[in-house]
Protein backbone atom coordinates (compact mmCIF):
# COMPACT_ATOMS: atom_id res chain seq x y z
CA UNK A 1 0.00 0.00 0.00
CA UNK A 2 1.32 3.68 -0.89
CA UNK A 3 1.54 6.54 1.23
CA UNK A 4 0.31 8.60 -1.83
CA UNK A 5 -1.96 11.26 -0.69
CA UNK A 6 -4.05 10.96 -4.62
CA UNK A 7 -6.22 14.07 -5.08
CA UNK A 8 -9.84 13.51 -5.39
CA UNK A 9 -11.21 11.85 -8.62
CA UNK A 10 -11.32 14.52 -11.51
CA UNK A 11 -9.50 16.95 -10.02
CA UNK A 12 -5.96 17.63 -11.26
CA UNK A 13 -2.41 17.19 -9.16
CA UNK A 14 -0.88 20.68 -9.27
CA UNK A 15 2.69 19.15 -10.96
CA UNK A 16 4.20 23.07 -9.30
CA UNK A 17 2.82 22.72 -6.23
CA UNK A 18 3.17 18.75 -5.65
CA UNK A 19 6.72 19.36 -6.50
CA UNK A 20 8.03 22.66 -5.40
CA UNK A 21 12.06 22.31 -5.97
CA UNK A 22 11.54 21.28 -9.94
CA UNK A 23 9.31 23.88 -10.47
CA UNK A 24 11.86 26.26 -8.30
CA UNK A 25 14.58 25.19 -10.74
CA UNK A 26 12.41 25.87 -14.12
CA UNK A 27 11.42 29.07 -12.41
CA UNK A 28 15.43 30.09 -11.85
CA UNK A 29 15.66 28.73 -15.39
CA UNK A 30 13.49 31.17 -16.76
CA UNK A 31 14.71 34.00 -15.12
CA UNK A 32 17.97 32.92 -16.68
CA UNK A 33 16.17 33.17 -19.88
CA UNK A 34 15.03 36.83 -19.52
CA UNK A 35 18.07 37.56 -18.44
CA UNK A 36 19.72 36.17 -21.80
CA UNK A 37 17.03 37.30 -23.88
CA UNK A 38 17.70 41.29 -22.74
CA UNK A 39 21.46 40.62 -22.97
CA UNK A 40 20.79 39.99 -26.44
CA UNK A 41 19.00 42.81 -27.35
CA UNK A 42 15.38 41.38 -27.46
CA UNK A 43 12.85 43.92 -25.58
CA UNK A 44 10.27 42.57 -23.22
CA UNK A 45 7.92 43.03 -25.64
CA UNK A 46 8.96 40.49 -28.13
CA UNK A 47 10.04 38.34 -25.33
CA UNK A 48 5.86 38.18 -25.00
CA UNK A 49 5.26 38.05 -28.47
CA UNK A 50 7.09 34.78 -28.03
CA UNK A 51 5.77 33.88 -24.75
CA UNK A 52 2.09 34.04 -26.51
CA UNK A 53 2.30 32.79 -29.62
CA UNK A 54 3.64 29.43 -27.88
CA UNK A 55 1.02 29.15 -25.57
CA UNK A 56 -1.37 29.96 -28.31
CA UNK A 57 0.20 26.82 -30.31
CA UNK A 58 -0.50 24.98 -26.81
CA UNK A 59 -3.58 26.34 -25.64
CA UNK A 60 -2.50 26.99 -22.22
CA UNK A 61 -5.49 29.50 -21.17
CA UNK A 62 -3.25 30.28 -17.95
CA UNK A 63 -0.24 31.20 -19.56
CA UNK A 64 -2.40 33.17 -22.20
CA UNK A 65 -3.46 35.21 -19.43
CA UNK A 66 -0.37 35.87 -17.62
CA UNK A 67 1.60 36.70 -20.36
CA UNK A 68 -1.41 39.07 -22.06
CA UNK A 69 -1.50 41.04 -19.33
CA UNK A 70 2.82 41.19 -19.51
CA UNK A 71 2.47 42.23 -23.07
CA UNK A 72 0.56 44.62 -22.41
CA UNK A 73 2.89 46.48 -19.56
CA UNK A 74 4.99 45.77 -21.99
CA UNK A 75 3.63 48.22 -24.69
CA UNK A 76 1.96 45.76 -27.20
CA UNK A 77 -1.21 46.72 -28.40
CA UNK A 78 -4.48 45.16 -28.21
CA UNK A 79 -4.53 45.12 -32.07
CA UNK A 80 -1.21 43.46 -32.60
CA UNK A 81 -2.36 40.93 -29.81
CA UNK A 82 -5.52 40.27 -31.40
CA UNK A 83 -3.84 39.49 -34.64
CA UNK A 84 -1.41 37.32 -33.54
CA UNK A 85 -2.28 34.27 -34.22
CA UNK A 86 -2.61 35.61 -37.91
CA UNK A 87 1.16 37.35 -37.54
CA UNK A 88 1.95 36.07 -41.22
CA UNK A 89 -1.29 37.45 -42.79
CA UNK A 90 -0.44 41.13 -41.64
CA UNK A 91 1.74 43.96 -41.89
CA UNK A 92 1.74 44.52 -38.24
CA UNK A 93 4.84 42.72 -37.15
CA UNK A 94 8.46 43.71 -38.42
CA UNK A 95 10.72 41.47 -40.08
CA UNK A 96 12.68 40.54 -37.11
CA UNK A 97 9.50 40.17 -34.81
CA UNK A 98 8.45 37.86 -37.77
CA UNK A 99 11.58 36.17 -37.60
CA UNK A 100 11.11 35.54 -34.08
CA UNK A 101 7.15 34.59 -34.24
CA UNK A 102 8.50 31.76 -36.82
CA UNK A 103 11.59 30.37 -34.76
CA UNK A 104 8.84 30.02 -31.51
CA UNK A 105 6.47 27.81 -33.68
CA UNK A 106 9.42 25.78 -34.71
CA UNK A 107 10.08 25.30 -31.31
CA UNK A 108 6.55 24.87 -30.28
CA UNK A 109 6.11 21.94 -33.10
CA UNK A 110 9.30 20.48 -33.03
CA UNK A 111 8.37 17.21 -35.57
CA UNK A 112 7.64 19.99 -37.96
CA UNK A 113 11.11 19.84 -40.17
CA UNK A 114 10.23 22.14 -43.04
CA UNK A 115 8.80 24.73 -40.91
CA UNK A 116 11.83 24.08 -39.05
CA UNK A 117 14.06 24.90 -41.89
CA UNK A 118 11.93 27.98 -42.89
CA UNK A 119 11.93 29.43 -39.72
CA UNK A 120 15.62 29.28 -39.23
CA UNK A 121 16.29 30.42 -42.15
CA UNK A 122 14.31 33.53 -41.80
CA UNK A 123 16.02 33.55 -38.33
CA UNK A 124 19.44 33.88 -40.21
CA UNK A 125 18.41 36.44 -42.26
CA UNK A 126 17.00 38.83 -39.36
CA UNK A 127 18.44 37.81 -35.74
CA UNK A 128 21.97 37.95 -34.70
CA UNK A 129 22.79 34.12 -32.96
CA UNK A 130 22.41 35.90 -29.71
CA UNK A 131 18.88 36.50 -30.38
CA UNK A 132 18.16 33.04 -32.44
CA UNK A 133 19.56 31.43 -29.35
CA UNK A 134 17.68 33.99 -27.03
CA UNK A 135 14.30 33.22 -28.92
CA UNK A 136 14.65 29.45 -29.06
CA UNK A 137 15.47 29.64 -25.26
CA UNK A 138 12.28 31.71 -24.75
CA UNK A 139 10.15 29.20 -26.46
CA UNK A 140 11.43 25.87 -24.57
CA UNK A 141 10.62 27.94 -21.40
CA UNK A 142 7.28 28.56 -22.22
CA UNK A 143 6.60 24.82 -23.65
CA UNK A 144 7.55 23.90 -19.93
CA UNK A 145 5.16 26.24 -18.17
CA UNK A 146 2.56 25.75 -20.71
CA UNK A 147 2.81 21.87 -20.02
CA UNK A 148 2.78 22.35 -16.33
CA UNK A 149 -0.53 24.83 -16.07
CA UNK A 150 -1.94 22.25 -18.82
CA UNK A 151 -1.53 19.00 -17.02
CA UNK A 152 -2.53 20.97 -13.46
CA UNK A 153 -5.71 22.81 -15.25
CA UNK A 154 -4.43 25.49 -13.76
CA UNK A 155 -7.40 28.02 -13.41
CA UNK A 156 -7.85 31.11 -15.24
CA UNK A 157 -9.98 33.44 -12.90
CA UNK A 158 -11.87 36.26 -14.08
CA UNK A 159 -10.53 40.01 -13.21
CA UNK A 160 -12.23 43.36 -12.65
CA UNK A 161 -10.81 45.03 -15.61
CA UNK A 162 -12.43 46.22 -18.61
Amino acid sequence: MSDVTAAPAGQRVFVDKQTPRAYQALTGTAEAVRAAAAEAGLDRALVELVNLRVSQINGCAFCLNVHTRAALRAGETAQRLGVLPAWRDTELFTPRERAALALAEATARPADRPLQEEAYGAARQALTDDEISAVIWVAITINAFNRVSILSRHPVRGTPER
